[in-house]
């Protein structure tokens, strides 16, 4: 009896992962988004924030509206801290698909640091730094050929 429980649950759980297999979300082009960096480090107080960006041709989740390729976002501020002398930072991206939308973001960020008084907060401007766009690659459209 507990075996046929358990091949029972087997099966239902194949049925279930075969149901999403072919079903996954488009990944599209978006002409703009804005986008923001943010680059911390455990050896110091100091954190940076890049100005707002605009990111043309950026690609995101359909479904899920997330950034495809975010790593490589953050990997592009990472690259341009240890350029400039400035190892071992922890680097992110912060997104939205509308202007009013990353300001928020950006605001809620930046006034955290701001509050604890115990940072040093510096701005990179988009002079010296600007996200490119990542064309994600044929695993990340759902070419699996």
């Amino acid at each position: 009896m507990r075996l046929y429980k358990n091949f029972i649950g087997v099966v239902f759980l194949l049925l279930i992962a075969s149901a999403h297999i072919g079903v996954s979300a488009k990944v599209v082009c978006v002409p703009k988004l804005y986008a923001f960096g943010f680059s911390a480090s455990f050896n110091d107080s100091i954190v940076y924030f890049t100005d707002i960006q605009e990111i043309d041709s950026a690609w995101i989740n359909e479904k899920t509206k997330f950034l495809i390729s975010r790593d490589n976002y953050s990997y592009q501020l990472k690259n341009y801290f240890n350029n400039i002398g400035e190892e071992h930072r922890t680097c992110i991206i912060s997104f939205a698909l509308t202007r009013k939308e990353i300001e928020k973001k950006y605001k809620k960020m930046r006034e955290k640091y701001v509050k604890s008084g115990s940072y040093d907060i510096r701005t990179v401007e988009t002079k010296d730094f600007h996200f490119t766009a990542i064309k994600p690659d044929k695993y990340e459209l759902g070419d699996t050929k």
